[in-house]
């Protein structure tokens, strides 16, 4: 990996995917004719933080699961590497525009519908930027992931992000995020548990901006948090109940496969079964649920961060085990309806 420090984020160690240890897990596939969308995954190319092409995405979304379409999340991929600085993330635009456009007409393949892209919401003509992305991006943008994750010092975490101190507050973030959901788009965070009252705080001084909240609000569990699951849970618990409150949030499941969500699977000698999966998880998934609704929920991989840990094919497995018991208009609200509606997928 060229170079494995990104914007705002430290990266420990270089990361890279065990394609032959994924694959000692197989298993049947639940409910293959089931559509789903896959509301957040990273394209990466190399030199990223972890090498991953369109081809790569087919792979994984083409493993039994009936993945139809994609939104692509920001990740600080192909920056432009000079000219004004507030528009240098344009070159992720196109980068993005051009594999969905690849992506499209594909029979039996997934389609990167929409994307979710990244600039400084602090910047004083956001309206100027928002019209740049919307255009570069061929209609394909539909808002602005600008994470407030923060980490604690020395908390020990293999991703360990940076974000500006006190952001969520800022005045002129908050100006950003008001003009943002003026011209019809959505903001995305992620950040770790310790900061989710913080999420909270900016859904009530936003309510006309439609918010999402990724990876269920991290829960970590490593580091200083390794011996504290269970207390980190109960604050959790009570934290995303606060969240869920604002009726300008909706909240993907999934993207907490990440090391340092303290699961210890990467690196055992084989990965989890779907069945571990959401014997360990659970909880946290069908408490999302009860908080948000599945009218609020939309089903996420995070790949492949996500991927250091499972499969794609066993991760889907392991989501459709945990809402086994849900209605068929539950279900559909998760893995497509909610997403469709949120993304804007039938325009």
């Amino acid at each position: 990996m060229a170079d494995n420090k990104l914007e705002g984020i430290d990266v420990k160690n270089p990361l890279v995917l065990d394609n032959e240890w994924l694959a000692t897990v197989r298993e049947e596939t639940i409910d293959p004719d089931r559509p789903m969308i896959d509301t957040h995954h990273h394209l990466w190319p190399a030199g990223g933080l972890i090498e991953y092409s369109l081809e790569d995405l087919w792979q994984d979304t083409g493993s039994g699961h009936n993945v139809v379409k994609t939104v692509f999340m920001e990740c600080h991929a192909s920056y432009r590497e000079d000219g004004p600085e507030h528009l240098r993330s344009l070159g992720e635009v196109e980068y993005v525009r051009e594999n969905a456009e690849r992506s499209r007409g594909q029979p039996g393949k997934a389609e990167i519908a929409a994307m979710v892209t990244h600039f400084d919401l602090r910047y004083p003509d956001v309206a100027e930027l928002v019209q740049a992305h919307e255009e570069t991006s061929a209609g394909m943008f539909r808002g602005i992931r600008q994470a407030i994750a923060r980490a604690h010092p020395n908390e020990g975490l293999l991703l360990e992000a940076h974000g500006p101190e006190g952001l969520y507050k800022d005045p002129d973030f908050l100006r950003g995020m008001k003009v943002l959901g003026d011209k019809g788009h959505s903001y995305e965070s992620w950040h770790y548990h310790y900061q989710n009252r913080e999420f909270a705080e900016l859904a009530r001084a936003v309510p006309d901006t439609l918010m999402v909240l990724d990876h269920l609000g991290t829960p970590v569990g490593t580091g200083i948090y390794a011996d504290k699951r269970d207390e980190v849970f109960e604050q959790w618990k009570k934290d995303i109940a606060e969240i869920a409150k604002c009726e300008n949030v909706v909240a993907k499941l999934g993207g907490m496969a990440m090391p340092d969500n303290g699961f210890g699977w990467m690196g055992r000698d084989k990965p989890p079964t779907s069945d571990e999966f959401a014997k360990a998880q659970g909880r946290y998934y069908l408490h999302m649920l009860e908080c948000f609704t599945p009218d609020r929920c939309m089903f996420e991989s995070n790949f492949p961060v996500d991927k250091l840990s499972l499969s794609y094919q066993v991760f889907a497995n392991g989501i459709k085990k945990i809402v086994k018991d849900f209605s068929e208009d539950e279900k559909n609200a998760l893995f497509y309806n909610t997403a469709t509606r949120v993304y804007r997928l039938d325009q």
